[in-house]
C-alpha cells in the first residue's frame, strides 16, 4: 500500500516534467554528489577562518551520515530504487546502483544544512533552499521514493542534534 501511494507521488511529480527543469534537476542533483557542495562550503568555512567550529560540525556530520545512512542502513534495509523499474532511456541522469533508503544526498543536504542553521551561520538558510532542491530533485529524476527523502531528512536531524550536542 505505501509504495502504492509512493509509486503516485513520483508519477505526480513526473506531470511537472518539462525542458528546463530536465535541464535544472541533473545539476542540482549534481551538487549533492558525494555531498560536494557541501564538503566545499565546510572546507572554507573551517579553512577561511569564518566560522571554523561550523565548518568542523558539517565535516563530522556528513562523516557520521555516510557511515550510518550509505555504509550501514542502505546495505541493511536494501531497498531498490524506484529508477531500477523503469526504461533506461526515460532517466535524465545514470541510473544509480546503490540502494535507495536512505537517500545519501538528502542526508548529507540536511545534516549541513541543520548544522548551520543551528549555529547561526550566513549561510544556514540558503543551505536549507538547497537541501529541499535537491531532494527534491532525487524524486524529480525518479531514483529515490519520498519515503527515502523522509528518512533522509529524520536521520540528518538526529545526526546534527548528536553533533551539536557533541562540540
Amino acid at each position: 500500500m505505501m509504495q502504492t501511494v509512493e509509486i503516485y507521488i513520483l508519477n505526480l511529480i513526473q506531470k511537472f516534467r518539462c525542458p528546463f527543469l530536465d535541464a535544472v534537476m541533473p545539476k542540482i542533483t549534481m551538487l549533492g554528489n558525494c555531498g560536494a557542495v557541501w564538503i566545499v562550503l565546510a572546507a572554507v568555512m573551517y579553512f577561511s577562518g569564518y566560522d571554523e567550529q561550523a565548518g568542523m560540525m558539517v565535516f563530522v556530520g556528513l562523516t557520521v551520515g555516510v557511515i550510518t545512512g550509505n555504509l550501514m542502513l542502505k546495505p541493511m534495509v536494501a531497498r531498490p530504487r524506484p529508477s531500477w523499474f523503469i526504461a533506461e532511456e526515460n532517466l535524465l541522469i545514470k541510473n544509480p546502483s546503490d540502494f535507495s533508503f536512505p537517500s545519501g544526498h538528502t542526508l548529507s543536504s540536511f545534516v549541513s544544512a541543520f548544522i548551520l542553521i543551528s549555529c547561526g551561520s550566513f549561510f544556514g538558510f540558503a543551505a536549507l533552499f538547497l537541501a529541499c532542491a535537491i531532494a527534491f530533485s532525487r524524486m524529480y529524476l525518479y531514483v529515490h521514493y519520498p519515503s527515502d527523502i523522509l528518512g533522509g531528512i529524520l536521520l540528518a536531524g538526529m545526526i546534527s542534534a548528536g553533533v551539536l550536542r557533541c562540540f
